[in-house]
């Protein structure tokens, strides 16, 4: 999707449609996301994941997102220089994708390059910018997302404060080996969730103290991510958080390329909720594409011109 004429962007959009299909409403490799702040030992522990998983044989493919330089547009790709595990493994593939002006903690294309690999590797891991608050997109990106925390990054009303109790799945207290100082952080966060709403399906989201340095926990780690596979999968669990993250594409890629105005060409924000719950199935690119040609048609007719019987 890096392209942007119109032809082969057609012809991708085609060709992401045509794997999201082929995977089905919850097939495909499971996807797996990382977010955090900043400092907290993200790429550090991937690697000592991806690390793990090699070594039970899982591929894996990953995708970085790295901050872009304000001045230059450019991005330093960092988790180059701290994820080792990929070089010289034919069962890991590396893609790292320089953020740019997107908020969200995501590249634009990320979620193609996500449908890409989970169409080849057993295992997609998705590392986000560490940004903060605005990295919440990458909860309609993946199935399970895991929150890394870094011992004494604050206390339970931060952690409240800042929106992150809200979306993760499971969390992840890094340099568990500090000892007392994290220790404090994996209670302060219990203590968070346990205040939180109940999912309604069930899930409790567990607080795992992990070391990348040591390797300790990342046993925990892995069977915590399987439980959470194993949950999604007992009912509509998985399915119903794709839609939704296809939903989310949705609405942002068509928001991107036309704006409000070419929003309300398709009746509005509402309207386009009642079309994407009226076709759960279609993929999220062919809808993009579909849409967005309504909307050009739409925005080509004359002002006044009403629609021909």
């Amino acid at each position: 999707m890096d392209d942007r004429r119109a032809g082969p962007r057609r012809e991708a959009a085609a060709l992401l449609a045509s794997l999201e299909r082929g995977q089905g409403a919850a097939g495909g490799a499971p996807r797996v996301g990382l977010t955090g702040a900043p400092g907290a030992g993200k790429s550090t522990l991937l690697d000592a994941l991806v690390r793990r998983l090699r070594a039970g044989g899982t591929t894996v493919g990953v995708v970085a997102v790295d901050p872009s330089s304000r001045r230059t547009g450019g991005a330093l790709l960092g988790d180059r220089v701290r994820v080792r595990a990929s070089a010289g493994d034919p069962g890991v593939f590396f893609r790292s994708l320089a953020a740019r002006d997107r908020l969200g903690g995501l590249a634009e294309g990320a979620r193609a390059m996500v449908v890409v690999l989970a169409s080849v590797f057993d295992v997609v891991i998705v590392e986000t910018v560490g940004v903060g608050q605005s990295e919440g997109d990458v909860a309609d990106l993946v199935d399970t997302l895991v929150y890394v925390a870094q011992p004494g990054a604050g206390d339970l009303l931060q952690f409240m404060k800042a929106g992150i109790l809200e979306l993760p799945d499971v969390v992840a207290v890094n340099k568990a080996d500090l000892g007392p100082a994290a220790e404090r952080t994996a209670s302060e966060l219990e203590a968070g969730l346990g205040l939180g709403e109940r999912d309604p399906g069930g899930w409790t989201r567990p607080v795992v103290r992990v070391s990348a340095r040591d390797g300790s926990g990342l046993d925990a780690l892995a069977a915590a991510l399987e439980a959470h596979r194993t949950h999604l999968a007992r009912g509509d669990g998985l399915a119903a958080r794709r839609r939704c993250g296809r939903d989310g594409f949705v609405r942002e890629a068509l928001r991107a390329r036309y704006g409000s105005y070419g929003m309300e060409a398709l009746g509005g924000p509402e309207a386009l909720s009642d079309r994407l719950r009226g076709d759960p199935s279609s993929a999220g690119f062919a809808l993009v594409e579909a849409l967005g040609r309504e909307i050009e048609d739409a925005l080509r007719k004359p002002a006044g011109a009403e629609a021909e019987p």
